[in-house]
């Protein structure tokens, strides 16, 4: 029987303070476990895309190493394969929000021993926002800025802080945003202070999902808007609703498609890579595109 082959992508710039020791085991774990394994360590923003979408096809596995922007772009590689590998994810970045919804420890070698187990696997919805791909959210509006503006040394320094504070300063330029949005058929055009379309319990390491309302692989994403407040006890209330998941005080739906027009400056995050404004946004749920060793 041949051994399967596995392509580790490694971000070297993602949680640059935790030690490098465990990556080193975990990568003789797998070996141990009969894998052909290649390492590439990525040099640029763009690499690792274009090293999953370059190389990924020759192997049976590739496994991304650093944080949800690191897994983004090996996604984003991958998914521009006919047939793309087994995916893999070493999570080793700050906040480490997707990683959080699959309960995958930080540890590097214990995240290893459930890659090498056969099975368990878990499929994954994969999100299309219009050309590009993100794993487990689009978000525009208030703190959506503030997953890929916080500085990559405050995010190696103070992990899950970093984001807080970098939100922080968004509730100084609080605004709303007028869209036309149709989710599924229906209308939800309005002034929303902030928008998500997600496939994961945690946003930016800043606001919480019911784990009971997402499923990774159920060809639906799940809508949370914020509506524009009229009074500052309207804001206070919209910011207790979300702390407590209080989904009756905001506007939540289980979506497959979302189209989103403005003709407003709306930045986008994707998985905490920016994402240019644009005047037309389609959004669309590819129902179980990878597989995950989970």
């Amino acid at each position: 029987m041949d051994a399967k082959k596995l392509l580790m992508i490694v971000n070297p710039t993602a949680g640059r303070n935790k030690p490098r020791g465990p990556l080193f085991d975990a990568a003789a774990e797998l070996c141990d476990a009969g894998y052909l394994l290649s390492i590439h360590t990525t040099t640029s923003p763009d690499d690792a895309a274009q090293t999953a979408a370059a190389r990924g096809g020759d192997y049976d596995a590739v496994v991304a190493v650093g944080g949800d922007g690191t897994l983004n772009q090996v996604v984003s590689g991958l998914m521009t394969l006919e047939c793309p590998p087994l995916l893999g994810y070493i999570p080793q970045g700050s906040t480490n929000d997707f990683a959080a919804s699959l309960h995958l420890p930080l540890d590097p070698v214990s995240a290893v021993e459930q890659i090498v187990q056969d099975p368990p696997r878990q499929q994954l919805d994969i999100g299309r926002w219009n050309q590009r791909y993100f794993v487990y959210v689009a978000s525009f509006g208030a703190f959506a800025r503030s997953s890929y503006a916080a500085p990559q040394a405050a995010k190696n320094a103070l992990g899950h802080f970093a984001y807080i504070l970098e939100g922080m300063k968004d509730l100084n330029s609080l605004r709303p945003y007028q869209v036309k949005i149709t989710a599924d058929g229906e209308c939800l055009d309005g002034e929303y202070l902030f928008g998500a379309v997600c496939n994961s319990t945690s946003i930016g390491g800043l606001m919480k999902l019911n784990p009971e309302r997402v499923v990774l692989d159920d060809g639906k994403f799940e809508l949370l808007l914020i509506p524009s407040p009229r009074t500052p006890a309207d804001l206070q209330n919209l910011v207790f609703a979300l702390l407590n998941q209080q989904y009756d005080r905001l506007i939540f739906r289980h979506v497959s498609s979302v189209r989103l027009e403005t003709e407003e400056e709306l930045p986008w995050s994707l998985d905490g890579e920016f994402a240019a404004s644009a005047p037309a946004v389609e959004i669309e749920n590819l129902q179980r595109a990878l597989t995950l060793l989970l």
